[in-house]
């Protein structure tokens, strides 16, 4: 456990999720987290943070024995595979498998091929991803780490794992998990999101919880991180800030929905339909503040190549669209091909410019387009003519989305619905047809894992498991809505996670975030504020 984490004279609590405030810490708690074997140690320990606001560590199987070290071997579509020539991959079938490891064999090296199964979720039925192929067993990374150089030499490539990742349910620990409780009922401060500065640029979770002098808070959404698939920090599914739609849904994906008072946090599937009118005449839009023809995670329009449908961590493309920017965007909107129309603050038409790319007018917005709508948006907004642009969310019922004192955050998959498990990593995505090695890696292996949900006495919860460690498992999505569930949530969806997953209190990180290099700059935060005026 990390030291920093409570000063002198922190509650110690078994109950304070349950809302029975503060008692003796216990290692073995009544209920303890459905994760391990049930004869686990467990310890929870709760502080205030303010009023309506309680920090709870969890730490589950302190005491378990270290696990082992291994090589993970990439796997080529070999000779009896049904595509030879397909790219190497974690996961391939039994055959393709079973030849990497007998040449493996011949070639002096301890290796096995293993099916990987994965349990069944609301819409996948599990069983078998498919083989992977293991080198050797260590008892610490070093060993592991010297054997991948062997292979590497060989001609081979492969990568160090801890078997502690792989979601067996008998494994024993550990694992470090903090959750953010905020009952309505006694909160006077504000949550909500923000996205810093502008959206394209990315800030540390810290510095957004610092700029708005929040007591507390977690990474969100889903953003861009690559500037290949956009512009690096723009939210990657829906973001409403301060009741403004900046980011479009990615289609039917679901998002976490919270008021700034705290009141009425819920899980909701979103659509979303936008367009831009002048003179009589409408173009349907394609996005809101992102950069035109690049889709991350899918699910846009008809024409998107590949798909309309989700598909997480996949940017679709789409020659001809028409995007709207907001002053938020940035300093500069997207540079390329194509014409933007230049509006003033009340949508009268300022300019129209070949190519794209400009610094907005103070309280000024803009719209592009490309490829064939280039010339229809051209012919729409001519010089002085004012257009309007409209925008805005439906529900799962296709109903109108009011969105004013709300911040929405984009997520997936969902994990918990009306206190049942309610894992759908098909529909949203992260289970993708011919590439079970996505699956594999990205639901059923463990990672660290940011969860947010709302409890049946409509408090808002908000979780990190931290992960890729020895010290601290991570969860798997199935384990996951486990957890969430656990916890007592109603509904829950699953966050931004991996190196970007992070909880910060009283000014200080204290999960521990994975990546090598510290605190991974992310798109945007949810936050706890904790000023005495908010909305009702």
């Amino acid at each position: 456990m990390n030291s920093k984490w409570f000063g002198v004279g922190a509650a110690l609590s078994v109950l304070a999720l349950l809302g029975a405030g503060t008692a003796p810490a216990s290692s073995t708690p009544r209920h303890g987290l459905p994760l391990g074997p049930a004869d686990l140690t467990e310890t929870r320990t709760t502080r205030t943070l303010q009023p309506g606001v309680t920090l709870t560590r969890i730490v589950r199987g302190a005491e378990a024995p270290a696990l082992a070290w291994t090589v993970e071997m990439a796997i080529p579509g070999g000779a009896t595979s049904p595509d030879p020539d397909a790219p190497p991959a974690a996961l391939k079938d039994r055959a393709s498998a079973a030849e990497l490891a007998a040449g493996l064999r011949a070639d002096g090296f301890d290796a096995r091929a293993e099916e990987v199964r994965t349990p069944p979720v609301a819409d996948f039925p599990g069983g078998s991803l498919g083989w992977r192929v293991r080198v050797g067993r260590y008892p610490a990374q070093a060993g592991a780490n010297a054997e991948r150089a062997r292979l590497i030499a060989a001609g081979y490539t492969g990568s160090a794992t801890y078997t502690g990742w792989d979601g067996d349910a008998t494994d024993r620990g550990p694992w470090r998990i903090d959750v953010l409780t905020i009952d309505p009922r006694t909160f006077r401060g504000a949550l909500k999101a923000s996205y810093g500065p502008d959206l394209e640029r990315r800030e540390t979770t810290s510095a957004l919880a610092a700029a708005a002098g929040a007591s507390a808070g977690v990474n969100a959404g889903f953003f861009v991180l690559d500037p290949k698939a956009g512009a690096p920090g723009d939210p990657a599914g829906v973001g409403v800030y301060d009741g403004r739609l900046l980011s479009e849904a990615v289609d039917g994906r679901p998002g976490l929905v919270v008021r700034d008072s705290a009141r009425g946090t819920r899980v909701e599937r979103f659509t979303w339909r936008g367009s831009v009118t002048g003179a009589g005449r409408t173009l349907a839009l394609d996005g809101v503040d992102r950069v035109p023809g690049l889709i991350r995670n899918c699910g846009g329009t008809a024409d998107d190549t590949p798909t309309s449908l989700p598909l997480h961590d996949v940017t679709c493309t789409d020659p001809d669209e028409v995007v709207a920017f907001t002053p938020e965007f940035g300093a500069r909107t997207p540079q390329g091909e194509g014409v933007e129309a230049v509006l003033d603050r009340h949508g009268r038409v300022l300019d129209v410019r070949s190519p794209r790319g400009v610094t907005l007018p103070e309280g000024g917005s803009s719209v592009q387009a490309t490829g064939k709508e280039a010339a229809r948006l051209t012919a729409l907004a001519e010089s002085g003519r004012r257009l309007r642009v409209d925008s805005g969310l439906r529900d799962g019922e296709g109903r109108p989305v009011a969105t004013r004192g709300t911040s929405i955050l984009n997520g997936g998959p969902e994990l918990v619905r009306d206190g049942r498990l309610h894992t759908t990593p098909a529909a949203d995505g992260m289970v993708q047809p011919g590439n079970p090695s996505f699956s594999y890696g990205w639901v059923h292996k463990r990672n660290p894992r940011t969860l947010a949900g709302v409890d049946d006495r409509g408090r808002t919860v908000l979780v990190t498991a931290d992960g890729r460690g020895t010290d601290a498992l991570g969860l798997s999505i199935p384990e996951s809505a486990a957890v969430a569930q656990a916890l007592g949530l109603r509904d829950a969806v699953n966050l931004d996670g991996g190196g970007s997953t992070t909880m910060v209190a009283d000014g200080r990180v204290i999960n521990d975030p994975s990546d090598a290099t510290g605190e991974r700059p992310v798109g945007d935060a949810l936050l706890i504020t904790p000023g005495r005026d908010r909305p009702m």
